[in-house]
């Protein structure tokens, strides 16, 4: 499976798919630029960026001693054609964290390129954690990997399984399968601290129980289920808050309040578990208050809160997903 495909599992597209290649003809100015600076020195035959200054004890190596270039070469190329090009406000390079110390050296060094500070000051590498098995690291030389196509047929195949056993009688079982287990996969993923590694296990990231994908997005199915018994949602100008003052129903308007605040941080932070984080907590507060209220069959004023409460929950639920890339079925 190329990289094209699985943006198709996930549903993401690119705009642009210029690879490495694309820059091989654009690096000579690189080098053109940064021995007018004064700052390219030749070291041991090849040429160098002397960081120390800088608080870097490593050079950067922009031409080896056999005259070819480098990673560092084409990622300096690429950052002078994107701010030519895109003008952007932002430039996250999302990789591992062993490549922290090569992007602390590429982005210091494109301080010597002439670009405008604006570019410069928009560089910033989002670096996250290894996937470990639970017997450890994965390794090519041992063969113990997983191919992302094999792990996310299996995370499709294994869901299904479970909601055959759950909801036998479910109609468009193959479709909310692949909601679940891809689902399950991506929550499994950007749940986690991004700069920690974390470890794949498949009864844990498929548990409907635990602090998982599926876990939210039965939750949702639940909201879903209590809209589908009245007939019409009340509008919020005839809501008492008054009827909302047990304990569950405060802890979910605490958190319906704070989700604005909670983007915010995940933007600014670059940092998605923040977002699992709430969505767990939403859906685990959510089931305390289905568990402990009675929601259809109350008095109306009362009804009504619960049932709009509840429609919040679903909508932010769902939102939230989508945003880490999670969709929704509507039954499990």
């Amino acid at each position: 499976m190329n990289l094209r495909k699985y943006m198709i599992y996930f549903g993401s597209k690119f705009d642009s798919w210029n690879g490495e290649a694309f820059y091989s003809n654009k690096m000579q100015e690189v080098i053109d630029i940064l021995e007018k600076s004064g700052k390219l020195i030749e070291s041991q035959g090849a040429k160098i960026v002397d960081l120390e200054e800088q608080g870097i004890n490593t050079p950067c190596i922009i031409e080896k001693s056999n005259g070819s270039t480098t990673y560092a070469t084409r990622d300096l190329a690429a950052i002078i054609y994107r701010a030519r090009n895109y003008d952007f406000d932002k430039a996250l390079y999302v990789t591992s964290y062993e490549q922290v110390l090569h992007f602390k050296q590429v982005f210091e060094t494109a301080k010597l390129l002439g670009l405008d500070e604006k570019y410069i000051k928009a560089l910033n590498h989002v670096s996250f954690g290894m996937v470990l098995l639970p017997t450890g690291k994965m390794s090519t030389r041992e063969g113990n990997i997983i191919k992302l196509e094999d792990l996310l047929n299996e995370a499709i195949q294994r869901a299904g399984k479970i909601i055959d056993e759950k909801n036998p009688e479910l109609d468009n079982k193959e479709e909310v399968a692949k909601k679940v287990g891809i689902g399950a996969v991506i929550f499994n993923d950007l749940s986690n601290n991004r700069v920690k590694d974390e470890v794949f296990d498949w009864n844990q990231i498929l548990n409907f129980q635990g602090e998982t994908g599926p876990y939210i997005q039965y939750t949702y199915v639940r909201t879903k289920s209590v809209l589908e018994k009245v007939r019409d949602l009340p509008s919020i100008e005839n809501i008492k808050c008054s009827n909302l003052l047990d304990e569950h129903s405060i802890s979910i308007v605490k958190l319906i309040y704070s989700f604005e605040d909670v983007l915010v941080q995940v933007t600014n932070k670059e940092e998605p578990s923040i977002l699992s984080r709430y969505l767990i907590d939403l859906a685990k507060a959510f089931s305390g208050f289905y568990n402990e209220n009675k929601i259809i069959g109350e008095e109306k004023e009362l009804q009504d809160a619960r049932i709009y409460l509840t429609y919040l929950v679903g909508n932010i639920l769902k939102m939230g997903a989508k945003l880490l890339g999670i969709e929704m079925p509507d039954k499990m």
